[in-house]
């Protein structure tokens, strides 16, 4: 058996306990000693952020040799074309390389959204749009290079659904905790 912990990562959050620039962590949120993060949410992104005190889930969640779909909901500035969405789903290069073949389709605001401090800037003579982006990998800031590489920079990032577990109604700042059977283990 291992325990998780959902959470909903506000922004400007760092995906860890402590921090040495004063800068808000995970322990202003919760108390949840022998926790670790399974992977990482950008300060700057908003979200499920997946905890557990079991090593070896915390690979199989983190790793990205495990190829485990994340998915998120993108603000991006901009109309996103049909063009921008087929990139996405194809691949796209970036200085690190060529991503994996993304899941991309265009989605309407979503209903459950939840107001941000600060909100994201809004400019009259600029549209935006949403999009939901499905990855398996876990590259440093890829959601949004990969965006901007499409044409269409990332305005607000909120991660919605790590493998099977998701956000389920979430506010900012909440978790909920699960225990979960490990495969192989009594």
């Amino acid at each position: 058996m291992a325990r998780i912990i959902l959470f909903n990562k506000p922004f400007q959050v760092l995906s860890q306990f402590t921090d040495t620039e004063g800068r808000a962590t995970l322990a202003d949120h919760l108390k949840a000693p022998g926790f670790r993060a399974a992977g990482r949410l950008d300060y700057d992104s908003e979200g499920l952020l997946i905890l557990t005190d079991n090593g070896r889930l915390q690979q199989q969640i983190a790793n990205p040799k495990h190829k485990l779909w994340k998915t998120y909901q993108v603000q991006v500035e901009g109309q996103v074309t049909s063009q921008a969405v087929e990139l996405l789903t194809q691949g796209l290069m970036l200085k690190d390389g060529v991503t994996l073949p993304a899941k991309a389709r265009l989605i309407a605001q979503p209903e459950a959204l939840w107001s941000r401090d600060p909100p994201v800037r809004v400019r009259k003579t600029v549209a935006d749009s949403w999009l939901e982006l499905s990855i398996r990998e876990g590259r440093n800031r890829q959601v949004r290079r990969m965006t901007a590489a499409a044409g269409f920079p990332t305005l607000r990032l909120i991660r919605a659904q790590v493998g099977d577990w998701q956000l389920d109604g979430l506010q900012p700042g909440e978790h909920r905790e699960l225990n979960i059977h490990m495969p192989g283990r009594p």
